[in-house]
């Protein structure tokens, strides 16, 4: 839907993965956005929805979480296309509240035709028995992201700055390693390997020159471990690179980053070893 692309548009860097795989984001990350104006804490969420294993009951529950604690809720929806049976739950048994929400159409920019964006727009407006303001945008090209940041502006509490004015982010380098390597398993590979795969770093040693990494892919089986591996080690090898490049940039020093592969069947499913990914309830 583009959750991640539209925070990192408005933040003008990178923090959280963008892929155009479902389920790309699988934790809360925040984003701080500070101007003149006041500060602004976005929390990206994973999509919802319907949950198949445990993973997928974390990741609804993520999304869930958010809700209670927040100003105000951007309901980003799909602008090229009519409201659906997903937007209709979300709708009804995630964004009953009294918290404000603005719609936030995305993807505007795919249909020329303006009745259709129209006829679209009443779709998502019927969702609803309030009557709750509209945002046109793209997060592609950043088209309109000034009006929302002004309708954002405007529903939110008055009080001091929760974080320092530098500060874009709260995730450690360790978190952030992950998603980028995880990141590019997404970009390389397809069909059920993107979902049945989870990164955990072994080691994060830094010195002044080099940062030494060394991560570990799970993966759910023997045939998923060959797909991630490849030929000669070839795609390993090139998830790697890509990985490490990135993060070169990010922490503007060399890198270097030791990958290996192993099988922890069915992970999914074991909240045990959910928990040793990373992916508990804070």
């Amino acid at each position: 839907m583009g959750k991640s692309t539209l925070l990192n548009k408005i933040l003008g860097q990178k923090i959280v993965i963008a892929t155009d795989k479902a389920q790309t984001t699988r934790k809360r990350i925040k984003g701080i956005y500070t101007t003149d104006e006041g500060q602004i804490v976005f929390i990206d969420t994973p999509g919802v929805h319907k949950p198949l294993n445990k993973l997928g009951e974390f990741l609804l529950d993520e999304a869930k979480v958010a809700v209670p604690d927040a100003d105000l809720i951007l309901f980003l929806v799909d602008g090229s296309e009519p409201a659906g049976k997903g937007d209709k739950w979300i709708a009804q048994n995630i964004l009953q509240t009294n918290i404000p929400v603005i719609i936030v159409m995305n993807k505007v920019d795919k249909t020329k035709k303006l009745e259709k964006i129209e006829e679209n727009l009443l779709t998502y407006k019927t969702l609803f028995e309030k009557n709750y303001p509209i945002v046109r945008i793209s997060a592609k090209t950043g088209r309109n992201i000034d009006t929302l940041i002004k309708n954002i502006y405007k529903n939110l509490p008055e009080g001091g700055l929760l974080y320092p004015e530098d500060v874009v982010t709260e995730e450690t380098m360790r978190d952030v390693t992950e998603e980028v390597i995880r990141e590019k398993i997404l970009l390389n590979t397809s069909d059920e390997i993107p979902h049945s795969v989870a990164v955990k770093i072994e080691k994060y040693q830094e010195s002044d020159d080099i940062d030494r990494i060394y991560a570990t892919i799970y993966c759910e089986t023997k045939s998923q471990k060959g797909i991630l591996i490849g030929k000669g080690g070839n795609l390993l090898k090139k998830i790697g690179t890509e990985a490490r490049l990135e993060l070169e940039k990010i922490v503007e020093k060399k890198v270097f980053l030791g990958l290996e592969v192993k099988v922890e069947k069915d992970w999914r499913k074991k909240e045990k070893v959910l928990k040793d990914f990373g992916y508990k309830q804070e």
